[in-house]
């Protein structure tokens, strides 16, 4: 268990450092089925993994971050998150699982369906940066859902800030990955204040998880530069797509098998 622990951490961790995004999406459900934890400690649990590796990968990229942009979304996920972690408390498990799902098949679509690192758009300025007159709107309204959903699912939330970095507001990869690596920081720390209340964190798994995901991070963050960004979102996407159906499927045979 401790070696598929390490090697999913591994895997969580070059995730994000090859494309600021992909590993919360993956590590509730590894903590779930492959650890066996319930879904009140995997959340407070991945949100540890995926902090760690999250500051990990960025930093040796933080000239490149866009900090206003990073800002404006980190502050307005923040309020948001602890919404999320509210209607997650009201929610049975096998719903919030299967929500889970159903987010989990919208990003792994939305992401095969881009072919495009940028689209060019208005808020991008042609020297690099954002244009705040007219992003302020987007990116405040980025942070929030991306917020809401790290409390409500235990998620950074990257694999959804990445296409809104790209094609919403125009940045580039370059300045989109480590960008979207703060605000899954942020996203991640606050996520674990609101949930650490409710389930208790294995911190032995943690501990395993959190060392693979900081190696693996580390390593991506020097091989980025090297791979076809959008070859490697598309395989992630397809990754996404399985897992999703695993987790929906599972959870509807505990429900028709269950007391």
């Amino acid at each position: 268990m401790t070696a598929l622990l390490g090697a999913l951490g591994l895997v969580i961790g070059v995730l994000l450092g090859l494309l600021g995004s992909g590993g919360s999406i993956l590590a509730v459900p590894a903590l779930v089925y492959v650890a066996g934890l319930p879904l009140s400690a995997a959340i407070p649990t991945s949100l540890v993994v995926v902090g760690a590796a999250s500051a990990t990968a960025v930093a040796p990229r933080l000239r490149q971050v866009q900090w206003r942009l990073a800002a404006v979304m980190g502050a307005a996920g923040a309020a948001a998150a602890y919404g999320g972690a509210a209607v997650n408390q009201l929610l049975p498990e096998t719903a919030v699982l299967l929500g889970f799902a159903v987010v989990m098949a919208a990003a792994g679509t939305r992401m095969l369906r881009s072919n495009d690192e940028t689209t060019g758009g208005s808020c991008a300025l042609p020297g690099g940066g954002v244009d705040w007159r007219h992003c302020l709107v987007r990116s405040t309204g980025a942070g929030v859902v991306v917020g809401f959903l790290t409390g409500l699912f235990g998620v950074g939330g990257g694999f959804l800030l990445i296409p809104a970095l790209t094609l919403l507001l125009g940045l580039p990869m370059a300045a989109a990955v480590p960008t979207s690596l703060v605000v899954v920081l942020v996203n991640a720390a606050v996520g674990f204040s609101a949930h650490a209340g409710h389930g208790a964190v294995e911190w032995a798994d943690a501990a395993v998880f959190t060392a693979a995901a900081v190696v693996g991070s580390l390593a991506a963050a020097r091989l980025a530069r090297r791979i076809h960004g959008p070859r490697l979102r598309q395989a992630f996407a397809v990754l996404v797509l399985l897992v999703a159906a695993a987790v929906a499927v599972t959870t509807l045979l505990d429900l028709t098998t269950g007391p």
